[in-house]
């Protein structure tokens, strides 16, 4: 029997080990799967939505580290992860994305001599002003099975002096969410509860630092908005670090009526809204992935993505970080200017699969 912990720190890592778990199940006779919750992103209410609506596995160990400077979260991290592993000696840890968590179970992980499997491995968005990029690259020199979801994957990890035989295309696990969830989209009340009708609204999603911390760029954001606003409706899901900031500049005072600010909604409803908008703006990673597979035009207002083949081969525009573009951007897509996108290969939603073969003819 082998023991296998994946590690989760933040909500779009339930994602991406959620289906690994479910494509576990059959083998239990083989393999122990268990989960690891840092705490790194925790908010009672939103978890238990979370767990109760995805049908999630509880975590087996929940090491409540919460927020912090990076140092300090990474610390906090590796010494109860540590304590885990002295505890457990499980044959492998399994380690998605790119948060902090990632990272310092890594570390972890690999001065014990435990060997590391690295979900969504090889993204580059080749700038390390981003913490999510340290993670990601840490990650990979660490790790000895590299799952790659994109061609690019590949190529940075060639380049990176990866060697090829740890290295495995399976396709994005993201997917594997998107397709088992996608038949509870039928029953969400999102659109009637907002009084939307299926493409005739914008969807928009913003939380990086450099667009949402400084009063300037919040300020451009909201007047963006409100033009946005004057040919469709925009529904603006608020993270709570954009929440705030709105509230200390005095700016919700100043989106117009037609710019609908909602609290953070669980996953099936905002997959109900990603699924029928006319448009998504963001500055998100995942959200491109799945406006690609959904054939959603996406405009991402970033410099760079570390996703390109939702821009090569999807629905994704990267447009930069002026939205004076963006708005331009916009206003051709919503005439119907879209780009016709193509679902990339092996985003078929047997992702998991494909990584548990072969982890079991591995280990």
């Amino acid at each position: 029997m082998k023991k296998i912990i994946s590690v989760v720190g933040a909500r779009p890592n339930f994602m991406k080990i959620g289906p690994l778990h479910r494509a576990f199940l059959p083998h239990s006779d083989m393999v122990m799967h268990m989960i690891c919750h840092t705490g790194q992103h925790f908010d009672e209410n939103m978890s238990r939505i979370f767990f109760e609506e995805l049908e999630l596995p509880q975590p087996d160990f929940y090491l409540g580290v919460g927020s912090g400077s990076h140092a300090e979260q990474t610390a906090r991290i590796m010494t109860g992860f540590e304590k885990v592993l002295m505890d457990e000696k499980p044959d492998l840890v399994v380690v998605p994305g790119d948060v902090n968590s990632t990272m310092a179970a890594s570390l972890v992980a690999s001065k014990m001599g435990i060997p590391i499997a690295h979900i969504e491995a090889g993204l580059r968005s080749f700038d390390r002003t981003m913490p999510e990029e340290i993670n990601r690259m840490v990650t990979d020199v660490l790790a000895e099975y590299l799952f790659v979801s994109e061609p690019s994957g590949l190529a940075n990890l060639r380049k990176e002096g990866i060697p090829e035989e740890k290295t495995y295309p399976v396709g994005n696990i993201m997917i594997d969410s998107l397709t088992h969830y996608l038949p509870k989209t039928e029953k969400s009340t999102i659109l009637k509860n907002l009084e939307l009708r299926t493409r005739d609204y914008v969807l928009v999603t913003f939380h990086r630092p450099n667009n949402v911390d400084l009063e300037i760029k919040l300020t451009e954001l909201v007047n963006f908005l409100n033009r946005l606003s004057e040919s469709k409706k925009v529904i603006f899901p608020v993270h709570p670090r954009t929440r705030i900031n709105l509230e200390q500049y005095g700016l919700i005072s100043k989106l117009e009526s037609r710019v609908i600010l909602t609290e953070p909604m669980g996953y099936i409803d905002f997959l109900t809204l990603t699924r029928h908008a006319r448009l998504v703006i963001t500055d998100s990673g995942g959200i491109q992935e799945e406006t690609t597979w959904l054939g959603v035009p996406c405009i991402t207002v970033r410099d760079n993505t570390e996703r390109p083949v939702t821009v090569d081969q999807g629905t994704n525009v990267l447009a930069g970080t002026d939205l004076n573009r963006v708005q331009k951007l916009a206003g051709n897509m919503l005439e119907g200017k879209t780009k016709k996108g193509k679902i990339p290969e092996y985003w078929d939603g047997k992702t998991a699969n494909r990584i548990v073969q072969i982890l079991l003819r591995k280990l």
